[in-house]
This record gives structure tokens, C-alpha cells and sequence, in this order.
């Protein structure tokens, strides 16, 4: 820290906050670059806030502008260590979100004028420090603001259900290092949830299982970023190109694949890479140079990582278990064109797929069209459309192009 910046510290601390604000210049100019969330007039105005996890808080704001009278915004507070750095439509760091009360107030003020619609992401607060989610939806929804919880995975997925449900999931015996913190964060989402009452959606279908009565909310990958850096089709080297990201890998059970990934790497068979703290906008690239993605060994599950490998036009690779694919085959029509294997197969899986590739290569293909059909943000317009009014009787919502959108 220079001494400018301590002198600057000094001074701030000894001046009241709401004073501070208004007449030291720094702080009127940080007040200024945070700005508040706005969006432009419409019918409808709806906040998605304030995770964005795996950028989806604006890929969903997007969509839902793809309905008629609907405009949209999200807003996240961000961490220092944000090495993902997703798109948003307005964040503020998250020192400044929970201590500046000055702003605090000029953002209620703002949402509360500016939405009449408001989806809490995670259960988390959206109005800034010193409250509660809870305290937060009863004041927006005393202001007259339509409000739904919206859930992203590790929120809502009790580990230990998740436990009884899956051989290879993380939570057996303890294992992973935060499940006690998770259960309780999930024990404490459930209760809220029961107490408001208010409506529900979750990001991927496997969340159904532990909210029954939610909306599935599909994710929402941009197609063509994907296919632009794919390379080329995938299978036609060798020796495959087999990549694996793990945001998180002791959910994703990358130490379940990683022993017999680096034996086929060594003797040859495989081209292994394991990729972390890569920012987002660069993992097309990395997807693109890949003929094979690996997601996840542990969940059951398919989310946004998975969706953005299918996009890349890639053989995915991924235990998604019967219970998911079968609500992705009946909301969609469609079969969820990723491989199946649980961490103990996956050799077996890559050397069939190196005997024969047709059928792999068939997968990848399906790809993108799935992810187009189900992930483009059409349908998750759609589901939004109720929450939003946009329904009149058995209508289908009414929905603008692409290119009016914001």
C-alpha cells in the first residue's frame, strides 16, 4: 500500500461514513464508478441477482428480453479472486456491497423503483450487508416487486441425500472437505423456501429432485463463440486430445480419473490436460483444440460446462444419470447426446471409443443442435415467461428476435 493510499485510509476512518461519501473526492468518485442497477423502461423490468454462477445471471437476463415487453438486468458483487471474470450487466465488489451503506440505500432505492420483478439467486442477500435474503424479499415484495428463489446446484443439493442417490458421490463418509458447511447452507435454503412460499427454479434438472415443485430454468449457452474456435471435427488425430476443467474438482470427482487419465496420457493412448483458473473468455479455445471434454464423475448431473462442450461440436464425456436423462428427454423431446460413464469405467469408455469412433463422433455432432435447441435461451424465455405475466391464458408467450435484445 503506497502512503497516498494510507494517508487516504487514515483519513476515511476518522470521518463518519454518510459524511465521507459526500465530501472526500475518492469516495465520491468509487461512489460514482459503482454506480446502481438500472434498466431502461419497459412493461416488465426484471433483476437476476446476485451470483451470475457460471455467468448465467446475464445469459438469463438476455432471454428473458427475448419476450415481448421485457427488459432485464442482472447483478452480482464480485470477489477478488474472480479469475472466471463472467460477464455482467453491473457488479460491485463484495467488500463494497456489504460495507458501504450509502450506496446500500441508493441501490434499494433503485431496484425497488426501477424492477417489478426479482430473481433471488442462492438465497443469497441482494440489497447489500446487514440483512437477511429473507429481510430482502419482504421489503421488495412489501414495495410491490414480484420475487422467485432461483437455485444453482450446491445451494439446494442436500449432501447428504445426495449421498443415498449416487455410488461415487462426494459426500460418502465426509469426504469432502466443506459438506458440513454445504449441508447447513442447504438445511438453512430449504427452510427458506418453505417459509416464503414464492416460486422456485433451478438451473438443472437433477435440482428437481430437491425441489420438487420448481421450474427447470435451462442454462443458457451462446452457440456460436463455441463452434467459431472449434478446430476442426473431433477424433481425427491419433492420439485424442482429452481435456478435463474442473472449477471444483472435488465435486466434479476429478481424483476419481485423474490416476488412470495420466497412466493413458504416458504410455501414449491419450493427450491428457487438466485445465484450471482459465478466464472464461478463453475456454472456447480450449474446448475448440480438444477432441474430448470430460465433465463430471461424481453428480450425476449436466450444467454449463458440459452445455459449452457440446456447443464446441465435442465428444463429451460424463456420468448424467438415467434419472436426468429421462426428464431431459420428457421436457425437451430430445436425447442428451453425452457419453455415459462413471469414473470406474472411463478407460473402458475411451478405448471403445479409439476401436471405433463412429459413434462418438455421431454424438459430437448432436452437440450443438441440442445445445441450440434447449440451451440457446428460447426456452428458458419460455419458463420465465410465467413468473413474468407474459402468459395470457393458454397463449404462447409473446416473444421478440434475438436482435432486439439488449
Amino acid at each position: 500500500m503506497s502512503a497516498l493510499d494510507g494517508l487516504k485510509r487514515a483519513v476515511t476512518g476518522a470521518i463518519p461514513d454518510p459524511i465521507a461519501e459526500r465530501i472526500l473526492p475518492w469516495n465520491r468518485a468509487a461512489f460514482r464508478a459503482a454506480g446502481v442497477t438500472t434498466v431502461a423502461r419497459a412493461e416488465k423490468q426484471l433483476l437476476i441477482a446476485p451470483v451470475n454462477s457460471a455467468g448465467q445471471g446475464f445469459a438469463w437476463a438476455r432471454a428473458a428480453e427475448r419476450l415481448d415487453g421485457v427488459r432485464s438486468a442482472n447483478f452480482m458483487y464480485r470477489y477478488a479472486d474472480d479469475v472466471f471474470a463472467y460477464p455482467a450487466d453491473h457488479s460491485v465488489s463484495a467488500a463494497y456491497f456489504v460495507q458501504n451503506h450509502r450506496w446500500q440505500r441508493a441501490q434499494r432505492r433503485s431496484i425497488a423503483r426501477g424492477f417489478t420483478h426479482v430473481l433471488v439467486e442462492s438465497g443469497r442477500q441482494v440489497l447489500g450487508g446487514g440483512s437477511t435474503a429473507e429481510d430482502d424479499i419482504a421489503w421488495l415484495r412489501g414495495r410491490g416487486v414480484q420475487v422467485a428463489l432461483l437455485w444453482h446446484g450446491s445451494d439446494i443439493r442436500r449432501p447428504d441425500q445426495h449421498a443415498l442417490l449416487e455410488p461415487d458421490s462426494p459426500f460418502h463418509e465426509g469426504r469432502y472437505p466443506e459438506q458440513a458447511r454445504l449441508q447447513e447452507i442447504t438445511e438453512a435454503n430449504h427452510r427458506l423456501r418453505k417459509r416464503l412460499r414464492i416460486p422456485n427454479f433451478v438451473s438443472t434438472p437433477d435440482l428437481l429432485t430437491d425441489v420438487p415443485d420448481a421450474s427447470w430454468l435451462p442454462v443458457v449457452v451462446e452457440t456460436g463463440s463455441w463452434a467459431e474456435a472449434a478446430s476442426g471435427a473431433p477424433l481425427l488425430r491419433d492420439r485424442p486430445v482429452v481435456v478435463h476443467a474442473p472449477s471444483r474438482g472435488g465435486l466434479k470427482g476429478t481424483s476419481l480419473i485423474t490416476p488412470t487419465l495420466r497412466r493413458l496420457h504416458e504410455n501414449g493412448t491419450i493427450e491428457y490436460r487438466e485445465v484450471t483458473g482459465v478466464p472464461a473468455s478463453r475456454m472456447p479455445e480450449v474446448y475448440g483444440d480438444a477432441d474430448i471434454v470430460l465433465d463430471q464423475f461424481s453428480l450425476g448431473i449436466y450444467g454449463v460446462a458440459a452445455c459449452e462442450a457440446m456447443a464446441s461440436g465435442r465428444v463429451v464425456i460424463s456420468h448424467v444419470s438415467d434419472t436426468v436423462r429421462e426428464r431431459v428427454r420428457t421436457n425437451t423431446g430430445h436425447d442428451l447426446p453425452i457419453l455415459e460413464s462413471r469414473a470406474a469405467d472411463l478407460e473402458r469408455v475411451l478405448q471403445e471409443i479409439l476401436v471405433d469412433r463412429s459413434g462418438a463422433v455421431a454424438a459430437a455432432a448432436a452437440g450443438p443442435e441440442f445445445v441450440r435447441t434447449v440451451h440457446s435461451g428460447c426456452r428458458s424465455a419460455a419458463v420465465l415467461a410465467g413468473f413474468l405475466g407474459e402468459r395470457e391464458g393458454k397463449d404462447e408467450p409473446r416473444m421478440k428476435d434475438w436482435s432486439d435484445a439488449r
